[in-house]
């Protein structure tokens, strides 16, 4: 019942939906009319601190804030007892009273694509859902609402103009330039040149053929840029995550390239004689059988692969939850937020065709989802592995496909991350301290 009204206001809607579709890019978040500060001398009183680095929770404390800067962390007394009046720090323009509530750093979602045309998200939209959920900073992959669009977002959050998390901006090689496509080496560095003096913060890259993606990522370095990659199928038998590590690729994203870098009796994934990439039931679907065609948990290839990466300062960004519908659709479709927050053109966005990316629900079946659970099983012991032997596993969502919403999901995120094995506290240094590092 609740799924049939849902679509049912969606469909009623569509045509609502059509012209933001239309659109190059989805409407600006609006001047910011809510909330209030930055102040002199913010004082949050009385809050249970949990830092980010691994260490345990403490308090109580008051924190002290000038000017969007936190200047002093201070205890002030001992659980059970009454607050030490004496040890609380004075002159506050401004206090919050926390008494009873945990304070800990923003959530950083290094894969947050600010809504879409398609989708029909504004970005006021999304930068709430986001801030709703603890989510202060993300990094914007691919800068799909265009390179100028993204950098006057950056600025404009920066100056507290607009309700939004601060944005660091990466962009696809080529966009909003005239330069062309890049085909060679000589035209990536030229446009990674090109990106820097616009002022981007790096690069979504994908699979490029490796002379171009050595370019890319060389340039960038120069430049103290940073860089991410989507490792795509259509070029991971060339360029794997192996081999974009050691040309000095930053991080990682979902986990494609990954497997392809375990194998050991293979160099290429199983492709079923009809596959089509285009087709994303067969994308998809394939998928969820790659692990189980890698080297096996603790093999000497295993091994050496991960230590490899740990050796080269890898980070990993898997997103699982993007993945999540795979391995169990009817959960992530009836999620319980989506009659109240998902906005109908999103809703529509999410119904299986064959053009939305996301959205190839046309022939899903139960052996589809259980081979996506064996993958995970696979793919999330690789991560705490990974995890335990000191290497960095961050936080990302992806949100916006796959009936994944923004703010909501990447607290799924977190909750995906402790079922692989992450302690609570390992989960919140993910979300934290490991973005922040990372970009």
């Amino acid at each position: 019942m609740l799924r049939t009204r849902v679509a049912a206001i969606a469909l009623s809607f569509a045509t609502l939906a059509l012209p933001a579709a239309a659109q190059r890019t989805v409407p600006e978040a609006p001047a910011r009319t809510e909330g209030d500060g930055p102040h002199e001398r913010l004082i949050v009183r009385g809050v249970t601190v949990i830092d980010g680095t691994g260490a345990p929770p403490w308090g109580p404390a008051d924190i002290v804030i000038e000017r969007n800067r936190i200047t002093e962390i201070r205890g002030v007394g001992a659980p059970g007892l009454p607050i030490r009046d004496d040890r609380r720090p004075q002159g506050a323009t401004r206090e919050i009273d926390a008494h009873g509530m945990y304070a800990l750093p923003g959530f950083v979602d290094l894969h947050g694509h600010t809504g879409g045309a398609q989708q029909g998200t504004p970005a006021e939209y999304v930068y709430k859902l986001w801030l709703a959920h603890g989510v202060t900073t993300i990094r914007d992959p691919g800068s799909g609402n265009g390179v100028d669009w993204t950098l006057r977002s950056r600025e404009r959050s920066a100056r507290n103009e607009i309700a939004a998390p601060r944005v660091f901006v990466y962009v696809r090689p080529g966009a909003g330039w005239n330069g062309g496509r890049i085909d060679s080496p000589e035209k990536a560095r030229a446009y990674v040149r090109w990106a820097a003096e616009q002022g981007v913060d790096g690069f979504k890259l994908g699979s490029y053929d490796p002379p171009i993606m050595e370019a890319l990522i060389d340039e960038a370095r120069k430049h103290g840029l940073g860089t991410q990659a989507h490792l795509a199928q259509t070029g991971v038998a060339q360029m794997n995550a192996l081999d974009a590590a050691r040309l000095g690729l930053g991080s990682l994203e979902h986990w494609y390239g990954l497997p392809e870098a375990l194998f050991d009796d293979r160099t290429v994934q199983h492709y079923p004689a009809d596959y089509n990439y285009n087709d994303e039931y067969h994308r998809f679907a394939s998928a969820g059988r790659l692990w189980k065609q890698a080297a096996e948990p603790g093999s000497d290839r295993w091994n050496a692969v991960m230590e490899e990466l740990l050796e080269l300062g890898f980070v990993l960004d898997p997103t699982l939850t993007i993945y999540e519908a795979n391995r169990d659709v009817m959960r992530a479709r009836n999620a319980d937020w989506h009659e109240r927050y998902t906005i109908p053109s999103l809703w529509q966005f999410y119904q299986p065709s064959r053009e939305a990316h996301g959205s190839y629900w046309f022939d899903w079946t139960t052996q589809d989802e259980i081979e996506w659970k064996e993958n995970f099983r696979l793919w999330m012991r690789f991560l705490n592995e990974y995890k335990n032997r000191g290497g960095r596993v961050c936080t990302g969502s992806d949100s916006g496909f796959i009936y994944k919403l923004y703010g909501f999901d990447y607290i799924r995120e977190l909750e995906l991350l402790q079922e692989a094995g992450f302690h609570p506290l390992e989960v919140v240094r993910s979300a934290t301290v490991c973005g922040a590092e990372t970009l």
